[in-house]
């Protein structure tokens, strides 16, 4: 039997409140705990691929982070090169620590691309809606929106208007070991199909873009117009172009990247821990969100029956 006594003193809408939160944490763990557990069963039972031999579609990959002839990029808040990064810049809300709270005022991540290099070869990682689980991180705090800023507040009434903010970021370095699971695609040696007619019609539409060039070229009979004999030439020469770019596009070396895959539910992860820790620490926080599910589900059975 519930004992309702322990919500008589709660109004109506603090006991909604509470019961929606209740449940919402409830859902939340749960998506957590499957989802990380999820993660995990890809990482451990995908087997590892090399780079020159990959299938197309979704692979594992293991190499080293190699910036790819690019300079270094700089962290936004410490200033330090690196090959990706993410940030967070939050500001204190609360009077004192034990009122802590925390309200996130910048925040943002790197997109450009980088390389995973093995013994066979490199590939491009576009990081772009990837699962990314760096090993290096930092967090510190300052008086600054931005820590490189300076504060012209000096004295007691500066410190008494000074406020307080929290500092995260994340980074990738390179020549460090990169664990990468995605969707793996090869482009250029003449992989891709060509679609002659299309290409025929591109060609043919760069021309018309400079029409006075178009009939130098192929207005014989001078009238200032293409008529349909001349047009008949004009598509015979765009067939020869379209050809000859097709050879030399099938000539350009190959390029692999790996991406976000199109389908929802497959893995994009990116990771400088060591293949057995990122599963490890996966499956931990796949117990803890089991934990938290347990805990608050408990708690809104109990005010819902209540």
């Amino acid at each position: 039997m519930i004992d309702v006594h322990g919500v008589m003193w709660l109004s109506p809408a603090h006991y909604y409140l509470f019961t929606g939160l209740a449940t919402a944490v409830a859902v939340a763990c749960l998506y957590l705990m499957l989802t990380r557990l999820q993660r995990a069963r890809w990482i451990e039972d995908t087997p590892t691929s090399r780079v020159r031999s990959a299938a197309q579609g979704l692979v594992e990959l293991n190499g080293m982070l190699d910036a790819g002839g690019h300079e270094p990029l700089l962290s936004p808040l410490a200033k330090l090169p690196c090959l990706w990064y993410r940030f967070r810049v939050e500001e204190h809300k609360g009077n004192s620590d034990r009122d802590s709270q925390w309200r996130t005022v910048e925040q943002g991540v790197s997109e450009r691309p980088f390389l995973l290099r093995d013994a066979t070869g490199a590939c491009w990682i576009n990081p772009l809606g990837a699962e990314v689980h760096p090993k290096h991180r930092r967090r510190w705090e300052g008086s600054q929106r931005w820590p490189a800023e300076t504060s012209v507040a000096k004295g007691f009434l500066g410190s008494l208007l000074r406020k307080r903010y929290r500092y995260t970021e994340e980074w990738f370095v390179a020549e460090e070991p990169l664990y990468a699971i995605g969707w793996f695609e090869s482009r250029g040696g003449g992989r891709e199909a060509v679609d002659m007619n299309a290409l025929s019609r591109q060609v043919i539409s760069n021309w018309k873009a400079d029409y006075p060039d178009l009939l130098a070229r192929f207005d014989r009979n001078g009238d200032g117009k293409i008529d349909l004999e001349e047009w008949e030439r004009v598509r015979r020469a765009a067939n020869q172009t379209a050809e000859q770019e097709a050879r030399t596009a099938g000539q350009a070396p190959v390029v692999h990247v790996l991406r976000k895959p199109a389908r929802r539910g497959l893995p994009f992860v990116l990771s400088d821990h060591h293949q057995d820790d990122l599963s490890n620490r996966l499956r931990g926080n796949s117990k803890w969100a089991l934990v938290g599910l347990a805990c608050s589900a408990t708690l809104a059975c109990w005010l819902w029956l209540a």
